[in-house]
């Protein structure tokens, strides 16, 4: 009789995650940021009033080197928003809060880190102060740009760019939800104000990005004379709400003052859904491409 040998069958490679380490009992509240530190050896993770630091190799042990909590909790102002290493110094980094301040620190100044190396921050004037002014203040994340001169910040209303060794002002600002404004009683009535929007640079540093409502993600140029501003939707069909193309800057304010001047429109005119919403999205550090997470669905898009 013949010999019958079993079939070998092709099967495709499926990768899994797998636990190599806990890092617990060090954190009071809930996580909001971690960052891999440029050294390839330490990491730290923040919550909203603290932040530690750790050793990739030692899970049972961090040091805490930025803490806000006051002595009496009624005396609290403001908490930590988000952190970032700076990548290329691995003694410095960066902390936002509630308040709208980004603060700058340098590990080798002292063991715990109570004062600043820099503050950036916007003032207010005294007459634009209303009842939503701290709120929409509040930086929801902060990324450093991958050379490490500028930093990218994300508040509920816009996206600003700042100069590392400047710290009198954003070098720029992108109006993000500045149609929404008529809208900010309905956006806090439903808590959608206090939603956190991420940010992204591009590997070169020429564009940035962000979120929005209705699955949308804009996206600005931001080298010097660009008046790039692109709003893609996260679908199949990315420019079915694209925005206008603008010759400049002011066409492109008055195109999202169009959209603001319907109460159930976003920036394109179109109807605006707060249910649905953009927060989440980073682009490739070195190649153009982008990911975007809509409701459960993940998105990539290389231009």
């Amino acid at each position: 009789p013949s010999l019958h040998l079993p079939m070998v069958t092709s099967q495709e490679t499926s990768l899994v995650a797998r636990c190599r380490r806990i890092y617990a009992h060090a954190h009071d509240y809930h996580i909001n940021s971690i960052s891999n530190n440029s050294d390839g050896e330490t990491f730290i993770s923040a919550d909203d009033l603290r932040i530690n630091l750790w050793n990739l190799e030692i899970s049972s042990q961090s040091f805490n080197i930025v803490d806000v909590k006051p002595t009496n909790m009624e005396d609290l102002t403001e908490v930590i928003t988000s952190a970032e290493f700076h990548p290329i110094h691995c003694s410095i980094l960066a902390y936002s809060s509630s308040k709208g301040s980004i603060r700058l620190i340098d590990l080798r100044q002292s063991a715990l880190c109570d004062t600043h190396s820099k503050l950036f921050e916007v003032q207010e004037g005294p007459g634009s102060r209303s009842f939503f002014t701290e709120i929409i203040a509040s930086i929801s994340d902060v990324k450093f740009a991958r050379d490490g001169r500028y930093m990218l910040s994300r508040d509920y209303m816009t996206l600003k760019l700042w100069d590392i060794n400047m710290d009198s002002g954003p070098v720029a600002t992108f109006q993000v939800h500045e149609h929404l404004r008529p809208r900010l009683c309905d956006l806090y009535e439903n808590d959608s104000i206090f939603d956190k929007f991420e940010c992204c640079l591009s590997g070169d540093g020429q564009r940035v990005a962000t979120g929005s409502y209705s699955n949308l993600f804009r996206v600005f140029g931001c080298t010097s004379g660009s008046t790039e501003a692109t709003t893609l939707e996260a679908s199949k069909n990315p420019m079915r709400k694209q925005m206008p193309s603008t010759t400049n800057t002011r066409a492109f304010l008055r195109t999202a003052r169009r959209g603001s001047e319907s109460p159930g429109a976003d920036a394109n005119g179109s109807a605006f859904d707060s249910s649905s919403k953009l927060l989440h999205l980073a682009w490739h550090p070195t190649e153009n491409s982008i990911a975007c997470a809509a409701s459960n669905s993940l998105y990539m898009y290389y231009a």
